[in-house]
């Protein structure tokens, strides 16, 4: 009968660091068919696996099945304003509050920033993930956006045809207008610096209010209709 580590295994089921589960275990807050477990503990299959989050207060309990194959999921997120794209909030909700505990585990790919919302993927196909993430791919990504006040058609042609120029590099983009008030456009580009849809605006003295993701790649938010999120 095969077996795995106690930490490996709590990790690749709850998203949780190796190293977090290793100070919970120091702490014996984990349990393993009732009996305290210890660091590094091995499991067969049918231990059952109880325990409490103290920094989320969530709790947690595993049936152990060690010839178990990963399935390859992937969850499109509608992701809200306010939500962070990573594990530890620093204080912020995080978009893995929003999902249940089967695709904790799973990892983001095309991370939003806390301000802006819309569509994220998560998933534990590595191959896919890097053909979202990677630059050589350049998948297409579209947002629309709300400036602060109208965008001039100058500042339009500068941004379509040459880019600004940032601290990091050009800026380029595709920016179509979306109706008569000159504050709502379609943007569609194939990197994703940091904010960079943010900085490029902020250059030319225009406040982005809101930022919203409806494509990445092959996958468009109409797929979740009303949902928040939704495995494909």
């Amino acid at each position: 009968m095969s077996q795995i580590r106690l930490n490996k295994y709590v990790a690749s089921r709850t998203g949780l660091s190796r190293r977090y589960v290793d100070y919970l275990l120091s702490r014996g807050l984990i349990t393993i068919n009732n009996d305290l477990a210890e660091l590094g503990q091995k499991l067969s299959s049918g231990d059952q696996i109880d325990f409490s989050d103290p920094e989320t207060n969530q709790h947690h309990s595993l049936l152990v099945n060690t010839d178990e194959k990963q399935q390859p999921i992937t969850i499109l997120l509608n992701k809200p304003a306010g939500y962070v794209c990573s594990r530890d909030g620093q204080g912020s909700p995080t978009v893995y509050e929003l999902l249940p505990e089967d695709y904790l585990s799973l990892k983001v790919a095309g991370r939003l920033d806390k301000d802006s919302s819309g569509l994220v993927l998560l998933s534990n196909d590595g191959e896919l993930i890097n053909e979202l993430t990677h630059p050589k791919y350049q998948k297409t990504k579209v947002y629309e956006v709300l400036l602060d006040r109208p965008l001039q058609p100058l500042h339009q042609q500068m941004i379509n045809d040459k880019g600004i120029s940032l601290e990091d590099g050009l800026s380029k983009f595709i920016v179509e207008n979306m109706d008569d008030t000159r504050k709502k456009f379609q943007i569609t580009m194939k990197e994703g610096r940091n904010r960079q849809i943010r900085r490029t605006f902020e250059a030319l003295n225009y406040q982005v209010i809101k930022l919203h993701r409806t494509k990445l790649g092959n996958y468009d938010i109409n797929q979740l209709s009303k949902n928040v999120y939704a495995r494909v």
